[in-house]
């Protein structure tokens, strides 16, 4: 369970992100503060993340070690694997104490019952190739010929054959997932009541038949993320100076939705 106020954000690709969007998710992170009873990133918070025995990739300490502190403050913080940072181990889960998770999370997320996963692969012809690439670089045979790898040079190539998604927004505008969601929701299973995708860089906030389909969107392009309590889902963009937390871009009361199923 993750309680309330529960914060959802993803895909700031840092590593390729500039400066300022790491120091925007900084401050946000700080914000949380006393605030937040739970953080749930879905996937891509880096544009490269792997786990040598002894080495991490160069870059991260900062956005770790805030949310080190996030989890001595007793906030518990849930990572879904994206398709950057799907190759998570010991240094995340032990070391700064994420919830790390390579496959969907299901569980109460603010009070709703919840399905939690990354997006990648879900449409249909469209991800047919990386459905198959995916098998491939998250096999644990493969995991353990790039740990051979030096770090510089298993860096430089990862870096390097993300490039082509590093900037990725759905060209079809999120349709793909959105369709996604519609069959998962179809046949209410596991009766879920929210269903949450990232990787589309697309913010979205709908109900889908008697349930509600959510996307924090692209912390890289804005700095948008999801507030989930018992009674609404808040779709919001990120502004440090404003005190109810920045623009409310969307809201979903669950009155309101309760009374349209």
């Amino acid at each position: 369970m993750l309680p309330a106020p529960a914060y959802v954000m993803s895909d700031a690709h840092l590593g390729f992100a500039t400066r300022d969007v790491e120091r925007s998710l900084l401050r946000f992170f700080r914000h949380l503060h006393g605030r937040a009873g739970s953080l749930v990133i879905n996937g891509d918070l880096f544009e490269f993340w792997f786990e040598w025995r002894r080495v991490m990739p160069r870059g991260t300490f900062r956005v770790l070690a805030a949310i080190a502190e996030l989890r001595e403050l007793g906030i518990p913080v849930l990572m879904v694997a994206g398709n950057h940072d799907c190759w998570g181990g010991e240094i995340l889960r032990e070391d700064v104490g994420i919830d790390f998770r390579v496959d969907p999370w299901e569980g109460q997320l603010g009070g709703w019952r919840a399905r939690i996963e990354h997006g990648d692969g879900l449409r249909g012809r469209e991800d047919r190739g990386y459905r198959a690439l995916k098998r491939v670089i998250r096999h644990p045979l493969s995991i353990r010929l790039f740990r051979w790898l030096h770090p510089d040079w298993g860096s430089a190539l990862a870096n390097l054959s993300s490039h082509a998604s590093r900037n990725y927004t759905a060209r079809d505008g999120g349709a793909g997932l959105r369709e996604a969601a519609a069959r998962r929701l179809a046949g209410r299973q596991n009766n879920l009541e929210l269903l949450i995708y990232g990787h589309s860089h697309v913010a979205e906030l709908r109900q889908i038949g008697d349930a509600v389909y959510a996307n924090a969107g692209s912390w890289l392009d804005q700095p948008t993320f999801l507030r989930v309590t018992p009674e609404r889902i808040e779709l919001k963009r990120w502004d440090e100076e404003r005190s109810d937390e920045g623009v409310n871009l969307n809201t979903l009361d669950r009155i309101a939705q309760k009374a349209l199923t």
